[in-house]
């Protein structure tokens, strides 16, 4: 049965079909079109313009035969093919380039054809033998191997559409997202190439809607090429996208003005010292040449610029390094412009930021640059002596003589994810010593690892850690009093005024609320803090979710025996222990003596499913950063430390974390820190003493690592530096035993202000099981020596080695997570607040008074 159809189908906003009475009726001014191939191929023959409503420059008293389940063109249609030749010549067709593939494709491709288009397929290398193709008259190749972001790659399909000349563009499968990019479409249109999406998987019968957009065409010179994945995207969809791939999430390199835009409030930024005379030390033959060459080239005047702006309102000094000219390498000018931005940053009492984005010195300057990184040094150091922020952050790349100077000096140094990280060129040290490297050397993650950087970010989470970690830093800095403009006298206040900045965006709001400091006692502190306690937000990757469990009530005294005789834990591995031989003797010891309180505590205390500092830190802290590294070694993950607020109050964190399941353990090593842990914490508590911001310690440790390698890395002189630097610290520092204090390895970070502990947390000089063992040569006495050693919480109160014992609530800490960690939040805040009121010297001294007396 031969059926009617128009060349076109009208579509209603809801996407129905809408009847034709009649086959001159108007479509619906709101409604969307599909045009059928026959009136496609009719149009790009006679080259007839489409108009912006479809139906107005349909013929639609033409109708055309069509069979169920194919589209076929009228024998008008094929005759005005013919027509533009003339007869006695086959006919030239337009070229349609089918954009599917797979069994659909097949289909596709034929039926375009038959509706009188040279039907174009396209494959990539490595499928080149796909059954598809042979439907097709003709074939264009997208890349070498397929993926589904080449076949939505618009600078893919663009080349494609000019290397077969096609007229028509068929999205259809992997590349229908094109039909929404208008930079795509803006492009095609300039081409004179239509495009058209299915409007449904049945493509061929009920039709194709044409894709357009009011957007002007854009320069074909804007492509950028992804170096991780090969695909071309034009600079404005980038842009808005922190130039990042939108295929593989591969990072394009930023120029100084795109970073600008990314990260500085908008209109905020004001450029110095914009041009400085150049210099040519050693009048190395063609230099002022290429000088002015990259200049023409990249309208840039040298391979940094310098100036002030905002982030989230915070007024800040920034540098940002440009590695397109000659790759951002440091000559006198460079150091020069840097060095007047941190001079002058001291000055106005500003902190920096620097992005660094260089290939090391410039040769071409010889000695002369080499000495930038002692003029730039020295600039930096005198900003640290006035109590000023300096952040650093690495970006690809960064190596030679950058990196070994003001890129490794900041107080707190970010990098973006795989950026180029390293002194010695990849290259030089190939050719030097011969030495084959191993993958992923000198990257961001490798020093990560290491412990060189604090901390890896992605672009799109940058300006709102930079706001961030700006606002802790400057919070506490006494000495940054007067910093700010008119109006602008202190610090930022709180971690909400900084979210409230990014979320609303500088239009509506682009200053800070800023607050007088009292000299000496920091932020006010208040329990009215509207966003305490909350769930952390996670800024640099490494930030858990708060611990949410349900608390089953009380605990009787039978379950608990219970839960004693089954739940230990051995002290040196941390793993369950099975009542069996000597632990079944242990356990038969603790079921004897119910009143030996302190087994009971050394049994809850390791309890596996006792919460860890990590659930402590989301319950109290607020917009939570983990801080890296020890800077010279490794990072290690027993210790976690970071910077935060708690109750308003901006902290530096520093605790012990044994994991939450065993695989974490086996990564944290059971809770038992290596010697860069205990470096990590001293490097954390300086700068906390820096910036005049208090500490908290959370201490859950068996005891310091003592394997080989740690002893080989100094342990004891870690520990050793660590309660040396807390003895003489100048700001306040409170600690919270919530598991396990064992030894040096946990007083290492207990020489506190004051001292607390869980009602089930302990504290001893060796692990029961070792005290047994090393006096009556019998590991099953360990009940026996617990009780002896007095190392349960209220005995340790009752000796004055801890000033408070907090209770868990109704049930131990595994058991109502939420309330054991509210106990420790009020202790610790209402300690901080009154610290706070001491005046540093007094501090120092009841310190000292409070571990004399033993």
């Amino acid at each position: 049965m031969r059926q009617r159809k128009q060349n076109y189908i009208t579509l209603s906003c809801d996407g129905e079909v809408v009847p034709q009475r009649g086959a001159t009726a108007p479509a619906p001014e709101s409604a969307d079109v599909a045009y059928r191939l026959s009136r496609m191929v009719e149009e790009a023959a006679a080259a007839l313009p489409l108009a912006p409503n479809a139906l107005e420059a349909a013929d639609a008293s033409e109708y055309t035969a069509v069979a169920p389940g194919e589209a076929q063109a009228s024998s008008r249609v094929r005759a005005a093919v013919d027509a533009q030749v003339g007869t006695s010549v086959p006919a030239a067709k337009p070229v349609a380039l089918v954009m599917a593939r797979s069994k659909a494709a097949k289909r596709l491709l034929q039926a375009v054809a038959d509706a009188g288009f040279c039907a174009c397929a396209v494959y990539t290398q490595d499928r080149r033998g796909e059954g598809y193709l042979k439907a097709a008259q003709r074939a264009v190749c997208l890349g070498e191997r397929y993926s589904d972001a080449l076949f939505c790659n618009g600078h893919a399909v663009l080349q494609a559409a000019d290397e077969c000349g096609a007229a028509v563009v068929l999205l259809s499968d992997e590349a229908l997202p094109l039909a929404e990019v208008d930079s795509f479409l803006a492009r095609a249109a300039a081409r004179g190439v239509r495009v058209f999406r299915a409007m449904s998987p049945d493509a061929s019968a009920l039709g194709w809607i044409l894709c357009s957009t009011d957007k002007p065409p854009l320069d074909d010179g804007t492509w950028r090429t992804c170096p991780r994945c090969g695909l071309s995207f034009d600079e404005a969809s980038l842009a808005s996208g922190h130039c990042t791939c939108p295929s593989c999430g591969g990072y394009f390199r930023m120029s100084s003005a795109e970073r600008i835009d990314d990260t500085l409030d908008a209109g905020s930024f004001a450029e110095w010292n914009r041009s400085v005379p150049e210099t040519d030390p050693l009048g190395f033959p063609g230099y002022g040449g290429k000088l002015a060459a990259q200049r023409a080239k990249t309208g840039l005047e040298e391979a940094v610029r310098t100036g002030e702006g905002r982030i989230a309102g915070l007024r800040v000094a920034v540098g940002i390094m440009e590695s397109q000219f000659f790759m951002g390498s440091m000559g006198s000018v460079v150091g020069e412009k840097l060095c007047r931005l941190v001079e002058r940053a001291t000055d106005e009492r500003l902190p920096v930021v620097i992005f660094t984005a260089s290939g090391g010195a410039r040769m071409q300057e010889g000695l002369v640059s080499l000495m930038q990184m002692a003029k730039v040094s020295c600039a930096l150091a005198r900003h640290a002596e006035a109590g000023l922020p300096y952040l650093s952050v690495l970006t690809d790349p960064t190596t030679g003589g950058v990196t070994a100077s003001f890129a490794m000096q900041g107080d707190v140094i970010l990098a973006e994810p795989g950026a180029l990280i390293g002194f010695a060129g990849q290259r030089v040290i190939r050719d030097t010593i011969k030495q084959e490297l191993p993958e992923g050397f000198q990257t961001a993650e490798f020093a990560l690892e290491h412990g060189l950087i604090d901390a890896i970010v992605e672009r799109s989470e940058m300006r709102a850690t930079l706001a961030h970690l700006l606002a802790i830093h400057l919070a506490t800095a006494r000495s940054n009093r007067g910093a700010h403009e008119p109006g602008d006298r202190a610090i930022l206040v709180d971690f909400q005024t900084v979210r409230d900045n990014l979320e609303h965006g500088t239009d509506t709001y682009n200053t800070v609320t800023y607050g007088l400091l009292e000299p000496e006692g920091g932020l006010p502190f208040g329990e009215s803090s509207p966003w305490r306690p909350r769930r952390a937000q996670q800024l640099l990757g490494g930030l858990a979710g708060r611990l949410e469990r349900k608390a089953p009530g009380a605990v009787s005294p039978k379950r608990l025996g219970k839960v004693l005789a089954r739940g230990g834990f051995d002290a040196e591995g941390g793993a369950s222990l099975e009542v069996n031989g000597i632990s079944a003797d242990i356990s038969a010891a603790a079921a004897a003596d119910s009143g030996n309180r302190a087994w009971q505590s050394v049994q809850l205390a390791r309890n596996v499913h006792r919460p860890t500092a990590r659930t402590y830190i989301d319950a109290l802290v607020d917009g939570f950063i983990e801080l890296h590294g020890d800077r010279s070694f490794g990072d290690d993950a027993a210790v976690v430390a970071g910077v935060g607020w708690i109750g308003g109050r901006a902290v530096t964190v520093i605790a012990q974390e044994k994991g939450a399941d065993l695989k974490e353990r086996i990564r944290r090593n059971f809770g038992c820190p290596q010697p860069e842990g205990y470096r990590k914490s001293l490097r954390l508590m300086r700068q906390a003493e820096k910036f005049g911001r208090p500490v908290v310690c959370l201490v859950d440790t068996q005891g310091a690592f003592c394997g080989m390698e740690a002893e080989e890395r100094g342990q004891g002189n870690a520990i050793a530096d660590n309660l040396l630097a807390l003895a003489g610290l100048r700001v306040p520092v409170v600690s919270v035993l919530v598991g396990e204090g064992g030894s040096g390895g946990a007083l290492a970070l207990a020489l506190a202000d004051r001292v607390a502990m869980q009602e089930h947390a302990v504290y001893s000089v060796l692990s029961p099981e070792g005290f047994a063992s090393i006096l009556w040569k019998d590991r099953t006495r360990a009940p026996e020596a617990a009780a002896v050693m007095k190392m349960s919480a209220a005995e340790a109160c009752q000796m004055g080695i801890v000033d408070a014992v907090l209770s868990e609530g109704p049930a131990p800490a595994h058991e109502n997570p939420e309330a054991a960690a509210e106990q420790v939040r009020a202790y610790v805040s209402t300690a901080l607040a009154e610290l706070a009121e001491q005046p540093t010297d007094a501090l120092l001294q009841a310190r000292y008074e409070r571990f004399a007396k033993f």
